[in-house]
């Protein structure tokens, strides 16, 4: 493990990048704030970047649109796309007005108007969720691609043990991701319903196609390791001769990995996809600060066949949050010193 001080600015790595003449193809995979985070550290190292996204989310406006219409959840492509809006007045413009939730007494009340446009696009496209979304981005001159990993509204179910504080040894059966997400109980594991939801075709493509592949960081069970259990994905993860990079949450999120240490979210992803092997794990610096905690982590990723790279890539000023640049620095590092697959060598 080499923890890494040195903080390197985007337009330092840009230039370097220009230099070498090429750029990696980097595909990200996620959901939720999480993914905001790696994609907005990403979009500042390569422009061949491509986002994959849940499409579980039952909740909020994502939820009302999607019970009402029929659609896949647009919450979490609509914030993927708002982190590769660029830091021109243009991009951050378009950022905050997609991101704009309506104020009312009525119905619209908490809509997002990005969430509106997403539904629209695809209802006057036919329902062609790709298409539509890739309009979106060449409207809001996104930075990358944006994906759902499957053309069908998916609902996440887990197993949770607790998850009634009055039954604490029963495990039950808890249904939509945003139930998941809060629960209160210690969860198993997780599932998708259908079992066995189609991918979206361009997103095994861009996995089979990548130079590097990003998991995480996220809410660990609605968002990371919903990906694993799409076959056509799973197996373009596993196939795929990209490295693999799974980034670590900055610390354990109230409710579904409450009390959980880093090594332990590795467990949990290598007893849901036990074939999928990883390169590199990331993990902030002050997240395993000794080496009681740094051991464990290393013993871990091993077992995935992965080395830990660890870098500070925590806001600076305590908020537990990641910080664009020096996350950006951390995956520019990895990728100069874990070697390189595809003509961008």
């Amino acid at each position: 493990m080499k923890p890494y001080r040195r903080r390197t600015s985007t337009l330092s790595v840009r230039r370097t990048l220009r230099r070498r003449g090429a750029q990696p193809k980097v595909v990200a995979l996620g959901g939720g704030m999480g993914l905001s985070a790696s994609l907005a550290a990403l979009r500042r190292i390569t422009g061949d970047l491509t986002a994959v996204v849940t499409v579980a989310d039952d909740g909020g406006s994502s939820g009302r649109l999607r019970e009402e219409l029929g659609v896949l959840p647009p919450g979490d492509l609509r914030k993927a796309l708002a982190a590769l809006c660029g830091d021109d007045d243009w991009g951050q413009t378009w950022a905050r007005v997609i991101q704009h939730r309506f104020q009312s007494r009525g119905e619209m009340h908490g809509h997002a108007v990005g969430n509106l446009l997403i539904v629209a696009l695809w209802e006057q496209l036919g329902g062609d969720p790709v298409q539509a979304l890739d309009l979106v981005g060449k409207l809001l001159g996104a930075h990358g691609r944006v994906l759902p990993m499957s053309a069908v509204p998916l609902e996440l179910q887990a197993l949770v043990k607790g998850h009634d504080p009055a039954r604490p040894d029963d495990v039950d059966t808890v249904r939509g991701q945003a139930t998941v997400a809060l629960t209160p109980g210690e969860v198993q594991s997780v599932h998708l319903v259908p079992h066995d939801p189609p991918a979206v075709p361009e997103a095994v493509a861009a996995v089979l196609d990548a130079d590097w592949v990003v998991l995480g960081p996220g809410s660990w069970f609605s968002s990371v390791i919903p990906h694993l259990l799409v076959p056509e994905l799973l197996d373009a993860l596993v196939e795929t001769k990209a490295r693999r990079v799974l980034s670590l949450n900055l610390a354990p999120q109230p409710g579904e990995t409450e009390g959980f240490s880093p090594q332990r979210h590795l467990e949990v992803l290598a007893r849901h996809a036990p074939k999928l092997a990883l390169d590199v794990v990331l993990a902030d610096e002050a997240a395993v600060p000794d080496a009681s905690a740094r051991e464990p982590l290393a013993e871990a990723a091993k077992r995935l066949g992965a080395a830990v790279e660890l870098a500070p890539v925590a806001r600076p000023d305590g908020a537990p949050k990641h910080d664009p640049e020096l996350l950006a620095a951390a995956y520019d590092r990895i990728f100069r010193m874990h070697g390189r697959i595809g003509p961008w060598r």
